[in-house]
């Protein structure tokens, strides 16, 4: 059985990624930060084959000592998604050293830091695939998310040298979702109003929001055979609203 690994993977994007991959008859080692809830209810729906654990991205010491807790219960993992994101909208000229901080360190060095961890024993068993989750922002600018942006985008760039030295073991890609349906992107760009929502609507060529399954689908891609001489790659999954 594969075991894969999601950072992030008890809510939002990275629950229905980790449900997905149950689906697929793998075991899925989902991380998560604080809410104890969601992790719990991730696990029931994941019929038997998601495990939750707690772990700050932010944090390389946790990230090591849960990285050595999977290996010596599981081996290798033969997956990786790099999910896990934090934001902390401000004005770029109010916007804290502390806001800058854990911004990177949970969207950027996070993923350094896990991939580094898990990598080697990925060689080690024969490679596998890993996909960070990136961000349309990624490319393009918003008003408010310096950090985040930047996060974004040197993941990008991360994703890139990754995929160039871990070759040919590892394949690495990323995953860019534009404007979701989940609670937090509702939320960053108040889709609850319905003139905001409406607005938005009408930039995206295929007239609807992404649905947390749009992802999965893609992360299915990007996991299985049928990607297999994928690597270094950005998917952009975002009905059309950036081309380019």
């Amino acid at each position: 059985m594969t075991t894969s690994v999601v950072s992030g993977g008890t809510r939002g994007i990275g629950r229905e990624l980790s449900l997905r991959l149950a689906a697929l008859g793998h075991r899925v080692i989902a991380l998560y930060r604080g809410d104890e809830d969601a992790a719990r209810q991730t696990v029931r729906a994941g019929d038997g084959r998601i495990e939750a654990l707690r772990c700050d991205l932010a944090r390389p010491d946790e990230i090591r000592a849960v990285c050595a807790r999977i290996t010596d219960a599981h081996g290798a993992p033969g997956v990786l998604v790099n999910n896990a994101g934090v934001n902390r909208d401000r004005p770029f000229l109010s916007m804290t050293g502390e806001d800058w901080d854990t911004v990177l360190a949970t969207n950027l060095s996070g993923p350094f830091h896990l991939s580094r961890a898990l990598a080697p024993t990925m060689v080690a068993a024969g490679g596998g695939s890993i996909v960070n989750i990136a961000s349309t922002t990624a490319l393009r600018p918003r008003p408010d998310g310096a950090n985040y942006c930047a996060s974004k985008a040197g993941l990008l760039q991360l994703t890139k040298c990754m995929a160039l030295e871990l070759a040919p073991h590892i394949r690495v890609n990323a995953l860019l979702p534009g404007f979701t349906d989940t609670e937090e992107v509702t939320e960053r760009y108040r889709l609850d109003d319905p003139d905001r929502r409406a607005a938005v609507l009408e930039s995206i060529p295929r007239g609807r929001l992404g649905t947390a399954r749009d992802m999965a689908d893609a992360l299915e891609f990007l996991v299985t055979a049928r990607s297999g001489y994928v690597t270094g790659q950005q998917l952009i999954v975002d009905g059309g609203h950036f081309m380019g």
